[in-house]
This record gives structure tokens, sequence and C-alpha cells, in this order.
């Protein structure tokens, strides 16, 4: 393996640190800070914005991976409220 393979796994495991670190701060934020419920959707949706700038053609990936995780905790925390769509 040459030092620029190196040095490419590196920058992607550092990406892929960040963004995991993203995640779960934005999570607990949801989960424990006083939002609204569109501030959380708001938030999940600026997450996503980072991680397909870190990983450019991800998308679908984030849709898999990550949404479910975002909608589960927002539908825990907000209830009937996301279940109607009240987003205010």
């Amino acid at each position: 393996m040459t030092r620029e393979e190196e040095s490419q796994i590196k920058e992607e495991n550092r990406r892929i640190r960040y963004l995991r670190f993203l995640v779960d701060f934005s999570i607990l934020s949801i989960q424990q800070n006083d939002l609204l419920l569109a501030d959380a959707f708001k938030l999940m949706e600026d997450v996503k914005r980072v991680a397909c700038s870190l990983f450019p053609g991800k998308e679908e990936t984030f849709e898999l991976i990550y949404r479910p995780r975002f909608n589960r905790v927002i539908q825990e925390r907000f209830g009937q409220q996301w279940e109607t769509g009240e987003a205010s």
C-alpha cells in the first residue's frame, strides 16, 4: 500500500468518525433539548446535507442508515404530533 493510499484511507476514516459524531450529537440534541418538531426535522436535513458533502453521491446510504434512526428518535420524542405531521 502506498503512502497516498494510506492517506486516503485515513482521510475517509476521519470523515466517517466525524459523521458518526455529528449524527450521535444531533440525535442527543433531539432527545434532550427543547426543540420544536420543525427544528428536529431541520437538524436531520442539515446532517444529511453535511453527510452528502462528506460523501458525494451517497445520499441513498444516508436514507437507508441514518434517516430511519432519526425518524425513530423524532417519533419517540414527539409522538402523536409527529404522526399527524404537525411540524410547528
